[in-house]
C-alpha cells in the first residue's frame, strides 16, 4: 500500500508543481475576477456620455418621441434640429450630435424615420428610437380607431400563463429554473474535467514510457497500484485546482456590492432552492465519471511511447463524452425524452445525462441505483481490463496507430505474469 500512495503523492506533487497547472489556475481565477466583476469593469472604462441625437421634425411628433424617449429612461439625449440634413452632418463631424434623426409623417399620418449616423455598428440607440416610434405608431392607430389609452394599456398587458406540476413531489417552476442552471454549469464541469484530467492522466503515462524508466517502475509497483495512482493522484490535484477557484469566487462575490448580486450579472446564480441531494448527486456523478473516463484514458496512454501521439489515440475516447455532452444538452429542454432515459442508463453517458434527469425530474431512486450500479460495475471492468493492458502496454514501444494494440498489449501482459 506504501507504494500505491508514493505513486500517487508523487504524481500529485509533479503536476501540482507543474508551469500547466499554475498558469490554468491563475487564468482560471483572472477569468472568475472578470465575470464577478464585469459590471463594476464596465461601468470603470464606459465613461462615454448619453448618445446626442438630432432630431429633425418635418411633422408634429416631437414632444411626443421626447416624451416616450423619457418614459424609456435610455441614455439618449434629444435635441430638437431646425437646420436641414447638410447642417446635421456638419455638426456630426464637429462633434456636437453623435447622430440625427429625420423624424416624418407618413401618408397614413403616421410617425416614421430615418436615422442617420457615421456608422450603424451602434446597435442601441437606433434600437431605442425604434421602440419609441413603434409606441407612438400603436398610440396614433389606436386613437384613429377610438380605442382609449386605457383599452390600448389593456391590449398590451401579456397573457396570464401558469404551469402547473400535476405529478406528486414534482418540481416548481422557479424550482426548475434554478436546477436547469445549476445542472447547466456542472454540465461544462463535468464535461471539461473529463476531458482535461483524463487527458492529463494519459499524458502522464506517455510521458513516462518516453523517458524510458517504465520497466523499473512496472517490476517494482504492480500495474493496478500504479494505474490508479496515477488517477487518484489526478484526482486529487483536480480538487485542489476546484478547491481553490471555488474560494477565490466566494471570496470575488462577497466583494461585490448588494445591487450587483441581486440585479446584476450574478443575479441568476441563485441556488437557494437547490436540494443538498441534488448536490451529493452531482459529485457522485462527477468522481464516478472522472473515474471511468480516467481509468479508460490511462489504458489508451499506455499503448503509446510518445506523449504527441496521445490525442490520436485518446479520440475515439473524446467523441463518448461529446456525445453524452450533446445528449444532456438536448435533455435540458426535454428531460423525458425517450433516448435521454435509455442514454442515462449506459455507463458511458450516465454521469452527465443521469445528474441531468434527477436534477430536473423526479425520478424513483431505483432508476439512480441502476444507474449508478452499472456505472460503478463499468468502472471495475475496465479496471480488471485496464490493468492487463496497461501491464503490456507501458512495455510495447513504436508508433501505436489505433486501438487495435489492446490485443498486443494483452498478450504482452500474459507473458509477463
Amino acid at each position: 500500500m506504501n507504494k500505491f500512495f508514493i505513486v500517487l503523492f508523487q504524481t500529485y506533487l509533479n503536476r501540482l508543481k507543474s508551469k500547466a497547472f499554475i498558469i490554468t489556475t491563475v487564468m482560471t481565477l483572472l477569468l472568475i475576477f472578470l465575470i464577478t466583476n464585469i459590471s463594476t469593469i464596465i461601468n470603470t472604462f464606459d465613461s462615454s456620455e448619453s448618445d446626442r441625437v438630432g432630431v429633425i421634425d418635418t411633422g408634429t411628433f416631437y414632444s411626443s418621441l421626447e416624451k416616450q424617449i423619457n418614459m424609456m429612461d435610455a441614455e439618449i439625449v434629444l435635441e430638437k434640429f431646425d437646420g436641414t440634413e447638410e447642417e446635421a452632418e456638419k455638426a456630426i463631424e464637429q462633434g456636437e450630435l453623435d447622430s440625427y434623426l429625420i423624424l416624418e409623417e407618413n401618408e397614413a399620418e403616421e410617425p416614421s424615420g430615418v436615422y442617420k449616423a457615421e456608422t450603424v455598428a451602434e446597435q442601441v440607440t437606433p434600437q431605442v428610437l425604434e421602440t419609441a416610434l413603434q409606441q407612438m405608431k400603436n398610440t396614433v392607430a389606436a386613437e384613429k380607431a377610438g380605442v382609449t389609452q386605457e383599452q390600448l394599456n389593456q391590449i398590451d398587458q401579456p397573457v396570464q400563463f401558469e404551469k402547473v406540476a400535476l405529478e406528486k413531489g414534482a418540481k416548481t417552476e422557479d424550482e426548475l429554473n434554478q436546477a436547469r442552471v445549476f445542472v447547466y454549469v456542472l454540465l461544462f464541469v463535468i464535461y471539461f474535467s473529463v476531458i482535461f484530467y483524463g487527458n492529463m492522466v494519459a499524458v502522464e503515462v506517455a510521458t513516462e514510457k518516453s523517458s524510458r524508466v517504465m520497466e523499473i517502475l512496472i517490476s517494482s509497483v504492480s500495474p493496478v497500484k500504479q494505474m490508479f495512482g496515477k488517477i487518484l493522484g489526478i484526482a486529487l490535484l483536480g480538487l485542489t485546482q476546484y478547491a481553490i477557484i471555488i474560494a477565490s469566487g466566494y471570496l470575488f462575490m462577497q466583494m461585490q456590492e448588494d445591487s450587483l448580486s441581486e440585479t446584476g450579472f450574478l443575479s441568476f446564480l441563485d441556488f437557494s432552492n437547490i436540494s443538498a441531494s441534488l448536490i451529493v448527486y452531482a459529485i457522485v456523478f462527477f468522481m464516478l465519471g472522472y473515474l471511468l473516463y480516467a481509468t479508460i484514458l490511462a489504458m489508451v496512454g499506455s499503448l503509446v511511447s510518445r506523449a504527441e501521439e496521445v490525442q490520436q489515440m485518446i479520440m475515439p475516447v473524446q467523441l463518448l463524452i461529446i456525445i453524452a455532452f450533446f445528449i444532456a444538452m438536448f435533455g435540458l429542454s426535454t428531460p423525458s425524452a425517450t433516448f435521454v432515459t435509455i442514454s442515462s442508463y449506459i455507463p458511458f453517458f450516465s454521469p452527465v445525462v443521469m445528474f441531468l434527469r434527477v436534477g430536473m425530474l423526479s425520478i424513483p431512486f431505483w432508476e439512480v441505483a441502476l444507474s449508478l450500479t452499472l456505472l460503478v460495475g463499468a468502472i471495475v471492468l475496465f479496471g480488471i481490463m485496464g490493468a492487463k493492458v496497461y501491464r503490456g502496454g507501458v512495455l510495447m514501444y513504436g508508433k501505436s496507430s489505433s486501438l487495435k494494440d489492446i490485443g498486443k498489449a494483452l498478450k504482452l501482459s500474459k507473458r509477463e505474469q
